[in-house]
């Protein structure tokens, strides 16, 4: 019985998950991959020209549902405030549940070079798009808020970036970056002071 692709890659992509939590990305091989996988290299490279393209592709998955999860936690018609909150913990909750491919994308993603590119840019892009729509929500019109625009959403989310990392590579709880990350959000959209 012949194995579907995408049951195959599927199988991959989580055996090269289960390498990146046991030995990192730069230290896991192929061959690795394929024993979490149980499975062969001929069948990894019929799905993947390398770890590189493998880990793009679980890259993509990942921040796809990072997205969704976010999406699906906001309410729109919730007061603005608490639009906020249930974005950024969903974004921990994703975070705290995949440390190990979210430092991968924060880190071993940049370092790939061109290859990886159009991922950090979708991702990036994708992402950005997410917080202008939410800022868009009956709730934040309500308030009278002006929706951000996609260079501040740019910069929030390159700073909680950052920070996720830091508290990642530190071994540190990442629900300790909720309450920066809520109070960062709700500065960059609450109207100024009169």
């Amino acid at each position: 019985m012949t194995e579907t692709p995408v049951l195959t890659g599927d199988r991959l992509l989580d055996g090269l998950t289960a390498s990146i939590v046991e030995r990192g990305y730069r230290d896991t091989t192929v061959a690795d991959i394929v024993r979490h996988a149980r499975t062969s290299k001929r069948t990894f490279y019929e799905q993947f020209a390398g770890k590189e393209q493998c880990l793009i592709e679980l890259l993509r998955r990942n921040n796809s549902d990072l997205i969704d999860g976010i999406r699906a936690a906001v309410v729109p018609d919730d007061d603005w405030h608490t639009q906020i909150r249930s974005a950024v913990d969903a974004y921990v909750a994703h975070i705290r549940a995949r440390p190990a491919i979210t430092l991968c994308w924060i880190r071993e993603a940049p370092a790939l070079g061109v290859v990886a590119r159009p991922l950090n840019r979708q991702v990036m892009s994708d992402l950005t798009e997410l917080l202008v729509t939410v800022t868009e929500n009956p709730g934040f019109q309500r308030a009278g808020l002006t929706p951000v625009s996609p260079p501040i959403a740019l910069i929030l989310l390159g700073g909680l970036r950052e920070l996720t990392a830091f508290f990642v590579e530190e071994g540190r709880d990442v629900a300790g970056i909720t309450e920066p990350a809520v109070a960062a959000a709700t500065a960059l959209v609450a109207p100024p002071p009169d």
